[in-house]
């Protein structure tokens, strides 16, 4: 091997980023480029995008010849409106299914469990017992069936609940009987947490409108970790001010929420602000990914997780 001369160029946003990838990485020269400044060369074999600023960052692409660009989110939406021509995109499926799918949990038992009362009751130093619902015995309705849903799927067995689940169509996948999209109208009155885990774009737009509210019990539970537009705010707002329905949401249309919207201070609303992915099982993901983009280009085959060609 000589390792004198690398075989590939790649760039990371951070230092510590390099940091992580580079003792293990032969023939590879390492950069740092946070695509905030110019491209430090006219040509990168694999570009990895800061986190979370995609759209911004993105045009600087045009500066440059790339292989790959790897992305650090699994969400893509939008991306053929930002990517410069001839680039070949991919998302960081694998890394965020984790933490997300740890989320999706932590809201759905925070909310059942009434922590944020206990929170606020804290801050007042008072001690105020509750009855609360359980996450055991719970009938939920998981909306989408990708990474992230089968890593909620996953997570949920041990809690003695009664799981369904609906994605675009019906199948049997790993013993896990789904349920088709057009089936939901006939499950949402029986559910008592709708956890959605779908991707955004148009296609998923709204596809929990008012009509879906409407058909849950009350009381549901709405918990989204997916993407914001995938529920209709101004709908979700007139259920949870009237007391019908609670939601937990990882993410909000709009994004970030705006200081005065009523989702902040709504009873039976809890709120995060899109930190699904953002906890220390990313990294190391993150890392695995890269270097598996890496080894796979080194030996002359195709990356994984391609969604878009520009």
């Amino acid at each position: 091997m000589n390792r004198g001369i690398p075989k590939l160029v790649v760039s990371v946003p951070t230092q510590e980023l390099a940091d992580s990838l580079q003792p293990e990485l032969d023939d590879v020269e390492m950069l740092v480029w946070d695509m905030e400044s110019p491209a430090p060369r006219d040509a990168l074999d694999i570009v990895v995008p800061p986190y979370m600023s995609m759209s911004t960052v993105i045009p600087r692409l045009a500066e440059v010849r790339t292989r790959l660009v790897q992305s650090q989110s699994i969400g893509y939406e939008g991306i053929e409106q930002h990517l410069p021509p001839g680039h070949v995109f991919a998302n960081a499926s694998s890394v965020h299914e984790t933490s997300t799918a740890e989320l999706a949990l932590a809201l759905s038992l925070a909310a059942q469990r009434r922590i944020p009362t206990y929170v606020r009751a804290q801050d007042e130093h008072r001690w105020a017992p509750e009855f609360s619902q359980s996450l055991a015995d719970r009938r939920i309705l998981l909306l989408g069936y990708g990474g992230v849903g089968k890593a909620v799927a996953a997570r949920l067995a041990p809690f003695e609940v009664e799981l369904t689940v609906v994605a675009s169509r019906a199948r049997i996948e790993d013993g896990m009987p789904v349920h088709s999209v057009d089936e939901l109208p006939g499950l949402l009155p029986s559910a008592e947490i709708l956890l959605v885990t779908l991707p955004g774009g148009e296609s998923t737009k709204h596809i929990v409108d008012d009509a879906v509210l409407s058909a849950l019990p009350d009381g549901a539970l709405v918990v989204n970790v997916g993407r914001g537009p995938l529920i209709d705010t101004d709908a979700l707002v007139d259920h949870v001010r009237r007391g019908r329905i609670r939601s937990a949401l990882d993410v909000t249309d709009p994004e970030p929420l705006p200081e005065d919207h009523p989702l902040w201070s709504l009873p039976g609303s809890l709120v995060v602000p899109h930190i699904g992915g953002a906890s220390s099982a990313m990294k190391p993901r993150t890392v695995r990914l890269i270097r598996t983009q890496i080894d796979r280009m080194l030996a002359g085959e195709p990356p994984l997780n391609v969604v878009y060609k520009s």
